[in-house]
């Protein structure tokens, strides 16, 4: 290591500790003008021209608005049109009256489990909120309760949607690291399936009942009426729950069709390059929105212009939530073109580790200290990569999987991830710790240990 690496790596850590202090402190700076302030500081610490600075933070807060604000408005306007179709209400009283309150946190989990297959995190999660809330407030009213039952409910959705995304093929990051290591699918999704559902069990139902009780985590009240409270008839029929849940899962069907064409079409097919565009999740979340509003109002005789009312209304509550991610994306954008990833992977070398071991520390440092988990699983793989072609003992499939497990580990406040669940929850910065912080280094550590115990079986 040189003294350069040392100095990005502290640089690294002092923005994340002066971020947490802006928030948290008598200053209560709002998160979105905290990451902007603290990403201008990571670059003036570290060297960068004022033009470059501003280059990075533009770059990195559009990157995530495309990727990740455009989809979670069309989101919200999903969960808007389900909620007014009382489709949302339906679903959770279904799960209600056929789950006693122990059991709901394990369908739930199932739940995410089935959306996860092929939704990226924030995706699913975007999807699964509306259930999340409904489930959640029913929970409440029950005097018996205690704790917090948005966390009780959203800590095992959180915990599948997050094991799925870090552990299973099509999710991109498992498949990056394939590609890279020049592995199959096959089996790295089969050791994936097997690993995550551990991890999703003690990170998401068995995590949750043990952190709910002690939390009072509630959302914004706004938030919550927009996807829990069904709007009132206005004559016309009733659409059918079994249309509303083809509805709300469409994106994830659409999603699903991409991710089984590109394991079994050749790249260049013209199916390919429709599934693709299908499956994309801004289309495919655009496609899901046009069908709710075709199906559950069009057809059904529905006012179109309370319509129109009703979703521009449902972009107002997200507005600031969508708004702090685009902070987040550009504080991991500053710290991924400062070369911290440099400097951790500079670390590492200073280390001899086994493989399985060492894929899974080098993808979760830099996953920590850049604030993305494609950067840890990209650089994970791509360093061991001549180790990988020149061990032919080492089980390339569980590496993959230990690249993808580590990635995971405490997704905090450099990610966009972290903000999406701190806002729609309406915690504060160290109740989003407790959960998402938390869950994501359950199911990473619990993800690892699954690989040595693979790997171990596998070698006998």
């Amino acid at each position: 290591m040189t003294s350069l690496d040392t100095q990005l790596l502290l640089t690294a850590l002092v923005s994340v500790l002066m971020l947490v202090a802006l928030i948290v402190s008598r200053v209560k700076m709002h998160p979105l003008l905290a990451l902007l302030v603290v990403s201008v500081g990571v670059g003036f610490a570290t060297g960068m021209e004022p033009t470059h600075i501003v280059k990075q933070l533009t770059q990195g807060a559009g990157k995530t608005l495309g990727a990740v604000g455009v989809v979670i408005a069309l989101g919200a306007m999903l969960g808007k049109i389900l909620a007014d179709a009382g489709i949302t209400e339906q679903i959770a009283e279904a799960i209600l009256k056929h789950s006693s309150a122990r059991m709901i946190p394990w369908a739930m989990t199932l739940v995410a489990f089935i959306v996860g297959i092929p939704m990226f995190f924030e995706v699913g999660l975007v999807v699964m909120l509306p259930l999340i809330f409904s489930v959640a407030r029913k929970l409440e009213s029950q005097a018996r309760f205690k704790g917090s039952a948005y966390v009780y409910v959203g800590v095992p959705v959180i915990s599948a949607l997050a094991a799925m995304h870090g552990m299973v093929p099509p999710h991109p990051g498992p498949l990056t690291a394939i590609a890279t290591l020049k592995t199959s699918v096959g089996p790295t999704m089969l050791y994936g399936f097997l690993a995550a559902v551990p991890a999703m069990i003690l990170g998401g139902p068995l995590y949750g009942a043990f952190i709910a009780p002690r939390m009072s985590t509630k959302p914004d009240q706004t938030l919550l009426d927009q996807f829990t409270i069904t709007a009132k008839t206005d004559g016309s029929s009733q659409p059918s729950v079994a249309l509303g849940v083809l509805a709300a899962l469409l994106p994830a069907i659409l999603m699903l069709v991409h991710a089984i064409a590109e394991m079994v079409l050749p790249k260049g097919s013209d199916a390919m390059q429709v599934a693709s565009f299908l499956g994309n999740p801004l289309i495919a979340m655009l496609l899901g929105v046009l069908f709710a509003i075709v199906a559950l109002v069009m057809v059904r005789g529905g006012d179109m212009d309370k319509l129109r009312d009703a979703l521009g209304k449902s972009l107002k509550p997200i507005a600031s939530i969508i708004m702090i991610i685009a902070g987040g994306g550009a504080f991991q954008q500053m710290l991924t073109s400062a070369k911290v990833g440099d400097a951790i992977v500079h670390l590492t070398q200073q280390f001899a580790f086994p493989p399985l071991i060492l894929g899974w520390l080098i993808a979760m440092l830099l996953s920590v200290s850049t604030g993305s988990a494609t950067v840890g699983i990209v650089g994970a793989a791509g360093l061991l990569a001549p180790l990988a072609g020149a061990d032919p003992s080492l089980n390339l499939p569980l590496l993959a999987l230990s690249i993808g497990c580590g990635s995971l580990f405490f997704n905090y406040a450099n990610h966009a991830g972290f903000w999406m669940v701190k806002e729609s929850f309406g915690m504060s910065m160290s109740e989003a710790t407790k959960t998402i912080s938390v869950v994501q280094s359950i199911v990473a550590v619990v993800g690892l240990i699954m690989v040595l115990i693979f790997n171990a079986v596998v070698t006998v």
